[in-house]
């Protein structure tokens, strides 16, 4: 498995801190989707043989929490709220939008690797709905113009970055 220096370095120091090594299990998949951006079955069974579990132990844990990922997605990463007050204010709406301006469907990479866009629960900002989170930024109130608007941002830094 291809981890950073810092990522290993990060992990060594969490372990120690738990009196139990199992209860590590939650940091070092965070630690390991920070770095590798998903959680492979390679990375569960690294997990599990460094902690000293059985891989079912960690795979238990990966795929009941909905923040790990289990492949790859796009270099940018669409997050649209899909609960009721964003559902209500046109949050699916919102999401259909983003995806034909990527040319994607929900959970599947963009065609150019650049985006991965996911219906998500709850992103705590009820009063602003629909919300959508792109990486770690929050846009607030997005129909159909501001999505759009928000995917011409992410198209432009792309062509830049080319």
């Amino acid at each position: 498995m291809n981890l950073g220096s810092d990522t290993l370095l990060k992990i060594d120091e969490v372990i120690p801190h738990y009196p139990v090594k199992r209860s590590a299990v939650l940091p070092l998949l965070h630690l390991i989707q920070e770095d590798a951006g998903f959680i492979s079955s390679e990375a569960i069974e690294w997990v599990a043989a460094k902690l000293e579990l059985q891989p079912i132990n960690v795979h238990e844990v990966v795929t009941f929490y909905p923040m790990f990922r289990q492949k790859p997605i796009g270099r940018r990463h669409i997050k649209v709220c899909r609960t009721l007050s964003c559902a209500l204010l046109g949050g699916y709406k919102t999401c259909e939008t983003l995806e034909r301006e990527f040319n994607t469907h929900r959970g599947e990479i963009s065609p150019d690797g650049e985006v991965t866009i996911e219906f998500v629960e709850c992103l705590a900002s009820c009063g602003t709905a629909p919300v959508v989170m792109v990486d770690d930024t929050l846009h607030e109130q997005v129909d159909g113009a501001k999505a759009r608007r928000i995917a011409g941002q992410i198209k432009a830094e792309a062509a830049q970055r080319r």
